[in-house]
């Protein structure tokens, strides 16, 4: 068992990986204690569950927003907790998120946690401090920057997961190899067959070497300042993919790095050697590099981009495997490149 922590204004947060989710009640210290899962994982774990309150959501991003939101509020006023109640979310990333920002928001804030069940939200989505929720069909519009006091990565919860999914959690960790940590992005490269077969001891480096590069980046800058910026590599054409084609997270942000990457190269930034690299490292895992995507959707989802500042856009690029950088680019310039890139 990996302990690391996160220092950060909102409060500090402790991930330990490892951990089982039958340990649970150590890591709680109060009387009113309300679990926020979905239906996946309760048919799973429920009966690994400490004997808490427990408010099951569905699957999938289309129950990402207010309306599950106001439904557990309801929930939790039922049940009357109040303001020494302790929230934990028990599932993947989007439980997280939901379970966050109704701990962050509920009687202006009460105290949670996370058991992270999913390789995803293992190494990315659980670890950080955002909580937000979809509004529109737009990516994460509502949220707050806020630590939870604790997050389980329970490695034995995996075994339930498909392929697909536990591909999709290998893509974030790609993420942080290729902004932050070369020798990384080299053991991945080496292990990549044993990556796909999800072999114990590589998974567990690749999860505790992840969230260590967050967490780093997390702890000087919490709130998205500057730095943290660089988690959003290939997530900005990442959304948007998301946004026009539906499939999943860590596939659309596959093919959204090879083509920051690309943009990279464009610019003069990256070595076209290092942009092969990276797609040939994504092929290999079995991830996608490209995809069939409707121009003028992708445009409009661009434009609606969070990160947006006017008509530009803090973009993330790379001078090098390991060494990412945030520019300014305009919306324009992002469209002429989704043109050749598509």
């Amino acid at each position: 068992m990996r302990v690391l922590e996160i220092h950060g204004i909102t409060g500090d947060s402790k991930i330990i990986i490892g951990e089982n989710l039958r340990n649970l009640e150590r890591y709680v210290t109060a009387e009113k204690v309300v679990i926020i899962t979905d239906t996946n994982v309760s048919h799973y774990y429920q009966k690994d569950f400490p004997p808490y309150d427990v408010i099951e959501i569905g699957t999938g991003e289309k129950i990402k927003n207010l309306d599950t939101v106001r439904d557990i509020y309801g929930k939790l006023v039922q049940l009357e907790a109040d303001r020494s109640s302790f929230i934990v979310g028990i599932g993947g990333g989007i439980v997280c998120d939901i379970a966050g920002f109704v701990a962050s928001t509920y009687l202006r804030g009460v105290r949670f946690g996370f058991v992270s069940s999913t390789l995803l939200s293992h190494a990315d989505a659980s670890v950080g401090g955002k909580n937000g929720v979809n509004f529109g069909g737009y990516k994460n519009m509502v949220g707050v920057f806020n630590q939870p006091e604790f997050v389980i990565c329970d490695m034995n919860l995996l075994k339930t997961l498909p392929k697909r999914e536990i591909l999709c959690g290998v893509s974030e960790i790609v993420k942080h190899a290729v902004i932050g940590d070369f020798d990384l992005f080299c053991y991945l490269e080496k292990h990549y067959e044993k990556t796909v077969e999800l072999d114990t001891e590589v998974m567990e480096k690749l999860v505790y070497d992840s969230i260590l590069i967050k967490s780093s980046i997390v702890n000087r800058d919490e709130k998205e300042k500057g730095e943290r910026r660089k988690l959003n590599f290939g997530h900005t054409f990442g959304h948007a993919i998301e946004k026009v084609t539906g499939v999943a997270h860590g596939e659309a942000v596959s093919v959204g790095m090879v083509a920051a990457s690309a943009l990279s190269v464009k610019r003069g930034h990256l070595p076209v050697e290092d942009a092969e690299r990276i797609e040939g490292l994504l092929k290999n895992l079995k991830l996608p590099t490209r995809l069939e995507l409707d121009g003028d959707r992708m445009i409009d989802a661009l434009k609606k981009d969070k990160k947006r500042i006017g008509g530009r856009v803090n973009f993330v690029l790379l001078r090098g495997i390991g060494y990412a950088v945030v520019e300014e680019i305009a919306i324009q310039e992002l469209e002429m490149m989704l043109k050749e890139f598509n």
